[in-house]
């Protein structure tokens, strides 16, 4: 079916240049991280709940399933609080150049997770992702706290891969995903009933942060992630890994075109970015060559 290769491949593309619009409508809204991060899951999981409810799908799981869903839901959670955390004090440049960081990030826990052998490539990549890293840290020390939050995300977000890759292949992912987005936002809920921060004003939003924090959760969480999964029909999993890593160059480039002067950066960091971004897409590269050689 050539012609919904294409078209998925389209979709995927779509996909993609949209997750990296994610971090600039992060920048563009005005709310802190945690309830930015709260509001976003509560909208998807209403989308994606009444996405289930028109297909009819069951949405019943074992006991065990549902605990780690929901555990998986807190590393969700986590992770985009320090991912839009690092757009608010540092920029979305620097957030997503880290954020590429999660390949390595994975490697190091799949041996874990999967009981596998260390990759000796892997570990080679992973020292010139060090060195990708040593560039932006040491030329741009204005935004060590924003790096460092962003690497943790960037680990959250591998840790979140993996324990989706465990059960991923056992259950229906939309209510995988289901389960995951209410668990962080029982999570977030319960920090914030018991901080005291459930008060009216936390409720009051303005107009355009109502927008921006609509299309994020339905466009870019619940619409992309239905997509990324009906595409996967028709594309190999290397293509979509491969065309993802993709995601901080389109971030980058949207970030440079909306906000100009702010996002620019010291050429080392570009060096530094390319480095981990190349890193990126030879480990996939020669993870597609082994397989085929097997």
């Amino acid at each position: 079916m050539p012609d919904a290769k294409v078209k998925s491949y389209l979709q995927l593309h779509f996909i993609v240049f949209i997750w990296g619009f994610t971090a600039v409508i992060g920048a563009l809204i005005s709310l802190d991280a945690l309830p930015l991060v709260w509001f976003r899951m509560s909208i998807a999981v209403a989308i994606i709940w009444l996405y289930a409810y028109l297909k009819k799908l069951s949405i019943q799981l074992p006991k065990k399933a549902v605990i780690v869903f929901l555990f998986a839901g807190l590393v969700i959670a986590l992770h985009w609080l320090t991912f839009f955390k690092a757009i608010k004090v540092a920029n979305v440049s620097v957030t997503l150049a880290c954020l590429s960081t999660g390949a390595f990030f994975t490697s190091l826990l799949e041996p874990i997770f999967f009981s596998r052998k260390i990759i000796w490539y892997e570990v080679v990549f992973g020292l010139f992702v060090v060195g990708g890293l040593y560039l932006i840290f040491r030329f741009e020390g204005d935004y060590t706290y924003g790096i460092i939050l962003a690497l943790t995300s960037a680990f959250l977000s591998a840790l979140f891969s993996t324990i989706n890759g465990i059960y991923a292949s056992k259950y229906n992912p939309t209510i995988i995903s289901l389960y995951e987005l209410f668990g962080g936002v029982f999570f977030l809920s319960i920090y914030l009933l018991f901080t005291g921060s459930f008060t009216p004003d936390f409720f009051i939003v303005s107009l355009t942060d109502w927008i921006w924090l609509f299309i994020l959760g339905s466009i870019c969480t619940a619409y992309a992630f239905i997509v990324s999964v009906d595409i996967m029909k028709f594309l190999s999993p290397y293509t979509v890994m491969l065309t993802i890593n993709l995601e901080p160059v389109y971030g980058i480039i949207i970030a440079l075109l909306v906000f100009n002067e702010k996002e620019k950066m010291n050429w080392t960091f570009y060096v530094g970015a390319a480095i981990i971004l190349t890193m990126v897409i030879l480990n996939g590269i020669l993870k597609k060559y082994t397989k085929t050689e097997k």
